[in-house]
């Protein structure tokens, strides 16, 4: 089987090469990652500017953009044969709710979803850790889920997303499947000015007002559970489909306006 492992915390990453030695067991891997840290890319594109592929050993690159970018040149120019398997991860920070609408390690497993390729999406919880990050407990979860995509091929338009609480595997309470909840941040802006007197902006704060309702992928983790959470490609609200029907969106004709 050929696999596919990107991620958007960068080439060097511990959670990369966690996942990386893994997915050894499961087929002939290939890994492609950005060469630096590119967390909150989303499905972001390089599309005004030249990509750079730097060969790291055997079947690895390190790439100048985006996780996106990094699936978008595995599957379509650096790797021997599509891949048949996709891990992205394992991102050092949960990507829980409205998460998966920012993260770069879901846009990757995305990408590769829109591709025809199974996908997962694997992060570790390390809110409130200290300096110690166990990876390797999130790996193994990586490794199981991993083994039940082979064994259950997703429908088409579907990924998972997997979350894993930063604790030693044997402390790990057991895997809950569950929807998503509700994760926003403090509106930060912070401005300041530069030695040529022009300012420039940090933004985005830590997290604030968690809807992580019963049963949701925050409930959770918060419990010590790892989550598995399936997400879909199709935007569509399609309860709202027959409210727009009934709305009067006929523009009017130009001998209307004579």
């Amino acid at each position: 089987m050929r696999i596919l492992v990107t991620n958007d915390d960068g080439l060097d990453a511990a959670g990369l090469g966690a996942l990386e030695g893994v997915a050894t067991a499961l087929g002939d891997v290939s890994v492609i990652a950005p060469h630096q840290e590119r967390s909150g890319a989303g499905h972001s594109l390089t599309m005004h500017a030249p990509l750079r592929v730097d060969p790291r050993g055997d079947k690895r690159w390190a790439c100048s953009g985006t996780p996106v970018d990094c699936v978008y040149l595995a599957i379509h120019s650096l790797c021997d044969g599509m891949p048949e398997l996709t891990l992205s991860g394992i991102n050092k920070g949960a990507n829980l709710g409205d998460d998966v609408f920012y993260s770069g390690t879901v846009g990757a497993a995305r990408e590769a979803a829109l591709n025809g390729i199974p996908a997962l999406a694997v992060s570790l919880h390390t809110a409130g850790s200290d300096t110690t990050f166990h990876y390797e407990a999130a790996a193994e979860f990586a490794l199981m889920v991993a083994k039940q995509m082979i064994e259950h091929p997703l429908p088409h338009g579907v990924l998972l997303n997997l979350n894993v609480p930063n604790l030693p595997l044997n402390q790990i309470n057991g895997l809950e499947i569950c929807r998503l909840g509700r994760r926003h941040y403090e509106p930060m802006v912070e401005a300041r000015i530069d030695p040529r007197n022009k300012a420039y902006y940090w933004i985005g704060g830590s997290p604030l007002g968690e809807l992580m309702g019963e049963g949701t992928d925050g409930y959770w983790i918060a419990q010590g559970f790892a989550t598995l959470t399936p997400l879909g490609l199709d935007n569509t609200h399609t309860g709202f489909l027959s409210n727009l029907e009934g709305w009067t969106l006929n523009p009017r004709k130009r001998s209307e306006h004579e």
